[in-house]
C-alpha cells in the first residue's frame, strides 16, 4: 500500500540531513505580550501589536538573483523510501551515472544489485533523521531551496514549526494517484493553510494499477476544499502512461530513457484533442472565477493564449486563490517530475513577493537592518547554523546578535547554499578546511561567499544559538513572531 505523501524530496534532490536542536524560549521583554490558550502558545497577540511592520526588503544590483530563488517545503513521511527514488534524483542531478532498481514486495524492499559502497554514499546524500533537512539545485536558471520536514505534520511539531518560517515560498503536496486524499492530506493541509503558503498539488503513482487522478482531483475539492485544476492530463495510466499534456501551453511531453531524463516534446495527440480541450476550458473557467482579467478575457470569447493563461493561474497562486494540480507517475515509469520543477518556477512565488512580519522591541524604526532566523542546525565539524535572511545584508565578518541570548558573534565564513557552475549538479563531497586561526570550516558541501542579501539561505559555523533563534546587527530588537506549539 503507497503512503499518500511519497518522499518528493527524496525525487527533486540530495537532502542535506540537517541535525537541529530546539529550545523553546519566551524572553523577559516579550513574556507579557505572549498568551497561553488551551495549551498552545498563540501568536495572535504579537501579530496584532501595533509594534509589527512588514519586513522591507532593499536589494542591490548584485541582490536580483533572488527573483529567481523559490524556498519551498516538501510534505513527507518517514518511510522505507526506495533507494530508486534517492538514485533517480542524483542521477538527474549528475551525481552518479546509473541506477539500480528497488522493487516493493510485500512490504519489504530487495534490492536487485547490491553494492555496499554504492548505498553508503546514497545513505549519506538521504540520512533520515527527526530533523528538518535541507537541499537546493539549479533548474533553469532558478535556484530552488527545499525543505523537507521530518515524519508526519503531527510528529515532531517543533521542528517542523521551526522550519516552515524558513520556507514561505510555498509548498508541494504530494497525493497518492491510488489512496488519494487520507487523514495525513488534511492535517498537511492544514499546516498549510496556517502558514498562507501558495501551493502545487503533484498526484504521484499513476503508474501504479488502480490510478484515477480525476477521483483524487475530485476528493481534493470535496474533502479539502480546494479551488483547483489540473495543469496536466496524462496520456494513458497504470502500465500504459506515456506522459503528459500541458493544459496551459497544449504540448504533449514524453520521457524517455531508463530513468526518464529524456524529454520530448510534441503535438497533442490526435485522440485527445477532445478532451484535452474540456480539461483546459475547465482550468481557464476555474482560473477566471478568482481573476478578473482572465475573466474578462473570457467574456470577450476569444482564444486564451497560453503566455496570458500562465500568468493568471501564477497570480492566483501566489494570491492562495487557487491550487494548480500536477501529475507524474514515479512507482516504476519516472515521468513528470521535469514539469513539476517548471510549476516550481512558474507559479510559486520568489522572496521578494512574500510577505513577512517582525516584533520591532527597539521602535528605533532604522532603515538598513538585518534581520534573519537560524531555522535549523546541524553537527558535522562543530555547529553548523541554518539562516534565512529576511531583510537586509549579511557580510563575511560581520558581528550578528542573537537576539534570544542577547550574544554577538562574529561571522568568520559565510556558507552559501550555491552550484553555479551546472544545473542540476549534486554538491562537491564535504572538506574540511582550517582558516590562519586554526578554526576548522567546511568548503565543497557549498562554497564560501562574501554576502548573501534577504530571501538567501546561508550556513553560519560555530554559533552557538539555539533553532528558532533570530539574529539581527544588534542595532534593531526584531524578532520573528511566536510559533504554535503543542505542549
Amino acid at each position: 500500500m503507497f503512503q499518500e505523501h511519497t518522499q518528493l524530496s527524496s525525487i527533486c534532490g540530495a537532502a542535506v540531513s540537517a541535525t537541529a536542536v530546539f529550545f523553546f524560549k519566551i524572553s523577559s521583554t516579550t513574556a507579557a505580550t505572549t498568551t497561553t490558550t488551551m495549551g498552545r502558545f498563540s501568536r495572535s497577540s504579537f501579530l496584532s501589536s501595533s509594534s509589527f511592520q512588514q519586513l522591507r526588503r532593499q536589494f542591490s544590483s548584485e541582490s536580483q538573483s533572488v527573483k529567481r530563488v523559490r524556498n519551498i517545503w516538501i510534505s513527507g513521511l518517514i518511510d522505507p523510501e526506495k533507494v530508486t527514488q534517492r538514485e533517480r534524483s542524483l542521477l538527474y542531478e549528475g551525481d552518479i551515472e546509473e541506477m539500480h532498481r528497488v522493487r516493493r514486495r510485500n512490504e519489504m524492499y530487495h534490492k536487485e544489485i547490491e553494492e555496499s559502497s554504492r548505498k553508503e554514499y546514497i545513505q549519506s546524500k538521504w540520512n533520515k533523521n527527526i530533523r528538518a533537512g535541507v537541499t537546493f539545485f539549479n533548474w533553469k536558471h532558478h535556484k530552488i531551496n527545499i525543505i523537507h520536514t521530518p515524519g508526519r505534520v503531527d510528529d515532531f511539531t517543533v521542528e517542523v514549526e521551526t522550519a516552515l518560517r524558513a520556507f514561505d515560498g510555498g509548498a508541494i503536496d504530494v497525493l497518492c494517484g491510488v489512496n488519494g486524499v487520507q487523514s495525513h492530506s488534511i492535517a498537511v493541509d492544514k499546516e498549510m493553510i496556517r502558514y498562507q503558503l501558495p501551493r502545487l498539488i503533484f498526484i504521484n503513482n499513476l503508474d501504479h494499477k488502480g490510478a484515477n487522478p480525476w477521483q483524487v482531483l475530485n476528493q481534493e475539492r470535496s474533502k479539502l476544499q480546494h479551488h483547483c485544476a489540473a495543469i496536466q492530463v496524462p496520456i494513458g495510466l497504470e502500465d500504459d502512461l506515456k506522459g503528459l499534456v500541458d493544459l496551459v501551453h497544449l504540448k504533449a511531453y514524453y520521457f524517455h530513457g531508463s530513468n526518464g531524463e529524456k524529454v520530448f516534446v510534441e503535438e497533442v495527440p490526435a485522440h485527445m484533442e477532445a478532451s484535452v480541450s474540456e480539461k483546459r476550458q475547465e482550468l481557464i473557467e476555474t482560473v477566471s472565477e478568482v481573476d478578473d482579467k482572465l475573466a474578462e478575457a473570457l467574456s470577450s470569447d476569444r482564444l486564451i493564449s497560453g503566455a496570458e493563461l500562465e500568468e493568471a493561474v501564477r497570480r492566483v497562486t501566489i494570491a492562495r486563490k487557487f491550487i494548480p494540480v500536477f501529475m507524474g507517475g514515479y512507482a516504476f515509469k519516472y515521468k513528470g517530475l521535469q514539469l513539476l520543477l517548471d510549476g516550481v518556477t512558474n507559479y510559486l512565488p520568489c522572496p521578494t513577493e512574500v510577505s513577512n512580519y517582525s516584533l520591532d522591541k527597539s521602535k528605533n524604526g532604522e532603515k538598513d537592518i538585518l534581520v534573519a532566523l537560524a531555522f535549523t542546525l546541524k553537527e558535522r565539524v562543530g555547529q553548523i547554523t541554518y539562516l534565512r535572511i529576511y531583510e537586509g545584508v549579511i557580510r563575511k565578518g560581520d558581528f550578528i546578535t542573537d537576539l534570544n541570548f542577547g550574544k554577538t558573534f562574529e561571522v568568520p565564513h559565510l556558507i552559501g547554499l550555491r552550484n553555479d557552475e551546472v544545473e542540476l549538479q549534486v554538491p562537491r563531497s564535504i572538506e574540511v578546511r582550517k582558516d590562519d586561526m586554526g578554526v576548522p570550516y567546511l568548503i565543497g558541501e557549498s562554497q564560501e561567499v562574501q554576502e548573501a542579501h534577504a530571501g538567501e539561505i546561508v550556513m553560519v559555523h560555530d554559533v552557538n544559538n539555539a533553532s528558532g533563534d533570530t539574529f539581527t546587527d544588534g542595532l534593531v530588537r526584531y524578532t520573528r513572531t511566536s510559533i504554535d506549539v503543542s505542549v
